[in-house]
């Protein structure tokens, strides 16, 4: 099986996170500040934006490929690695360290979650179907 549908989703995603590590990367090499943020708010909102897109897009694209390979018509993969990716670009834009409830922020993490749970739901229903 080529999973497809899932390595064209991985693909654009790994693109957003070398985005997401030069962002952090960069901002180190101007500040001089090699472990952890020092204190550095704008380095710890970079960290964070980097940090929650790697907790949560490698288990949504484990789940998308194993729901490939169960044989989930593609709307269903489609559907959550549209919602993946738009969650994944609109998350770091919503990140406020000083608005915990921002609604980018809150869409981003949203559709990240639906995106795992329509995998979930997928999986599920091939295996008790």
């Amino acid at each position: 099986m080529t999973f497809e549908i899932t390595a064209s989703y991985a693909a654009v995603l790994a693109v957003m996170m070398l985005i997401l590590w030069v962002h952090v990367t960069k901002y180190r090499a101007s500040t001089g500040i090699s472990i952890n943020h020092a204190d550095d708010i704008d380095l710890a909102t970079r960290i964070r934006r980097h940090g929650n897109f790697v907790e949560i897009v490698p288990m949504v694209l484990i789940l998308m490929a194993l729901s490939e390979a169960q044989g989930t018509r593609p709307l269903f993969l489609h559907l959550a690695g549209g919602l993946l990716i738009l969650g994944r670009a609109l998350h770091p834009i919503g990140l406020d360290p000083n608005n915990a409830g921002a609604p980018l922020r809150i869409i981003g993490n949203s559709a990240g979650l639906i995106a795992l749970l329509i995998c979930v739901v997928t999986i599920l229903m091939a295996r008790f179907a």
